[in-house]
């Protein structure tokens, strides 16, 4: 791997010149747009070549059907599995699929070789995360036999190859019953080739309090599931005080916990495809960040001619700007912080990475990833 942070007086040309590497390679490594202008403190993937002695690992990441074509044409070759956002339920167990049809995603990920996959939630009507639908369901039997029974068909009507179980706000008492659920699903689309991974909420602790980490026990779901996926991401938010989306040293201190209860094999590892950019002064409660892509925030930093930091211990990205007379703050995801992440799969020899989410461009990361590993 080859990265190179940008310094005061850098252009792409030069940049190809010290490095004889073709100024179109760097340009298209790194998704630059024309007229090609840097940052200062840029980081610049300039080779992503791997080596024959690369881990394997599977790869995912989620879309809405929505998702913009030439985004996932440009992503897809580095997946092995698309999880297509979202699939609802009843709690009578009617499987309810997305608003949108996922015709389009379940072909785009056939022609490039990722397995389609349905990302079951219990979402309702109102778009929020309910959790009286997961009470409702995980104890009910023939709720959850119906459910079941309509998965497997929407397999042999669509084309999908597996489920993805995204339970978030579980309460404490339904720890047990939606572990059991997520076990017999696994058994039914085990039985028919496929496989179920369940999303777990980044813990530390077996005992961690809130809505978010009660519900999700990562033992019995590690061992109910073929693999999870650890949503380590979400520590800078909308509503947080501006910090890295995904900070090094927290999603560690996650993984060495899960690795307590879930063997390394079964674990997929989340890592962001975005970050936040927070107006100042921020106000608890009040202040509310704007989601943006990771490309956008390089060229956001270039419009405002602001210098990009990087935190050594979060390894991640930050810049400050003004405009219109209000102080921003940006953190974001770069081919370091994802060096960083993609070192942690490495390290404690994790099965994969999962990505929320595929709606952004991210070339330079799939590129780095592509050189990291061998992609199953």
């Amino acid at each position: 791997m080859l990265i190179y942070t940008v310094k005061p007086g850098d252009t792409v040309n030069a940049i190809a010149r010290t490095f004889q590497i073709p100024i179109s390679t760097i340009i298209y490594n790194n998704q630059l747009p024309y007229p090609y202008q840097l940052a200062v403190g840029q980081a610049l993937l300039l080779s992503a070549e791997g080596s024959d002695a690369r881990q394997v690992i599977d790869t995912a990441g989620y879309a809405y059907p929505y998702a913009n074509e030439s985004v996932l044409r440009q992503t897809l070759p580095y997946m092995t599995a698309l999880n297509i956002f979202s699939y609802g339920f009843t709690v009578e167990g009617e499987l309810i699929p997305p608003r949108q049809s996922d015709e389009r995603l379940i072909f785009l990920a056939n022609t490039y070789g990722a397995r389609p996959v349905m990302t079951l939630t219990p979402i309702d009507a109102s778009g929020t995360f309910n959790n009286n639908l997961i009470s409702g369901l995980v104890h009910n039997p023939a709720s959850v036999a119906r459910l079941i029974n309509e998965i497997i068909q929407r397999f042999e009507q669509s084309g999908i190859q597996g489920v993805d179980v995204d339970f978030e706000y579980i309460l404490p008492e339904d720890r047990v019953a939606f572990a059991d659920f997520v076990r017999e699903l696994r058994t039914a689309v085990n039985a028919v080739g496929y496989k179920v991974s369940v999303a777990l909420a980044p813990k530390t602790s077996d005992n961690q309090p809130g809505l978010l980490y009660e519900g999700k026990d990562y033992a019995l779901l590690g061992a109910a599931a073929d693999f999870v996926l650890l949503m380590t991401y979400e520590w800078g938010y909308t509503y947080s005080v501006p910090m890295a989306v995904a900070p090094v040293n927290k999603v560690r201190q996650v993984v060495d916990y899960a690795l307590t209860r879930i063997p390394a094999g079964k674990i997929h590892l989340g890592i962001p495809n975005y970050g936040y950019d927070w107006p100042l002064p921020h106000i608890v409660g009040v202040t509310k960040a704007t989601s943006i892509g990771n490309l956008a925030a390089v060229q956001t930093a270039i419009e405002n001619n602001a210098e990009i930091q990087f935190d050594e211990t979060a390894q991640s990205p930050w810049f400050t700007y003004t405009k219109d007379g209000v102080q921003h703050e940006v953190w974001f995801e770069d081919v370091r912080s994802y060096q960083a992440k993609f070192g942690l799969i490495t390290e404690y020899g994790l099965a994969g990475a999962g990505f929320w989410q595929l709606m952004r461009p991210n070339l330079p990361g799939w590129l780095l990833m592509s050189g990291t590993f061998w992609i199953r």
